[in-house]
């Protein structure tokens, strides 16, 4: 076979991204039907937007969805470029596999044992200190912050193994200390990085709902639960519109950050070409 005729690759192509990406028109599709019923088309319509502005049981879970998916990306940026800045610059240093191994486990372990682990961890931790207070928003962040971080930890690590060392020796060569390096020529090299991490771990937290299940408390539903439990009960567009937004938003973020990388990229190919 041919491998290189155009058909047969555009098939290719036309069929992948028709199996990635139809799904999720349609659902954008059905978002403006009239009628009630998700899978039967009724008319164009964009009742069930103005519905899910009306509906505080959606609101108020996506409320608390982004308010957890923020502050566990922002938690997870800083330990994880901690973590990647000690595996990347620091050589070998006692315990760097034990934290190479900390650090990627969350990556291959099924999201119900890290789930049950941390259930159980506040549990434990609840009976011996009395903190936290029962499970809710704050046992969901720490353990979203707790898989976030290892995604965040590759994505820096590697960015840094893929940064030139000397211009940091060279800053170091004209008397600046360290933390000044890393605040004024580390940090600003690897910010596209850190907001590709970022990203990475705002969407995690936000989709996730099995970790959210076992640590999560009556009144700390969040999106992902709230739009489960509404599928033994019967969907409505509403949920449709509010997937909807949700995918204009990500959409426009990988955009702003495919771009920041983009140029980056172009930014490094031209120092490397002087």
């Amino acid at each position: 076979m041919n491998w290189r005729r155009p058909w047969f690759l555009y098939s290719a192509m036309a069929f992948g991204y028709a199996f990635l990406y139809l799904p999720i028109l349609s659902l954008v599709v059905y978002s403006f039907n009239t009628s009630r019923l998700v899978t039967v088309w009724g008319g164009f319509s964009t009742r069930w937007y103005g519905e899910l502005f009306r509906n505080e049981s959606l609101l108020d879970a996506a409320q608390k969805s982004l308010l957890v998916a923020t502050l566990a990306a922002t938690f997870s940026v800083v330990l994880g470029t901690l973590a990647g800045l000690s595996l990347a610059r620091l050589g070998r240093f006692r315990g760097r596999t034990l934290l190479s191994l900390l650090t990627s486990a969350p990556l291959v372990m099924p999201e119900v044992m890290l789930g049950l682990s941390a259930l159980l961890l506040f549990v434990s931790l609840e009976q011996i200190f009395g903190w936290p207070g029962g499970r809710g928003l704050t046992t969901i962040t720490l353990a979203h912050i707790t898989l976030c971080t290892s995604y965040v930890t590759i994505i820096v690590q590697s960015r840094l193994m893929q940064m030139d060392e000397s211009l940091e020796e060279a800053a170091m060569d004209l008397g600046a200390r360290p933390w000044k390096v890393f605040f004024l020529i580390t940090l600003p090299i690897i910010a596209p990085a850190l907001l590709a991490g970022w990203l990475l771990a705002f969407t995690l937290s936000l989709d996730d709902l099995v970790i959210a299940s076992f640590v999560s408390g009556p009144s700390s539903t969040t999106l992902p639960i709230e739009v489960y439990s509404k599928v033994r009960l019967g969907l409505t567009p509403e949920v449709n519109a509010l997937a909807t937004l949700v995918i204009v938003f990500v959409t426009l973020a990988i955009t702003l950050v495919g771009w920041l990388l983009h140029r980056d990229a172009q930014r490094r190919g031209s120092e490397a070409g002087r």
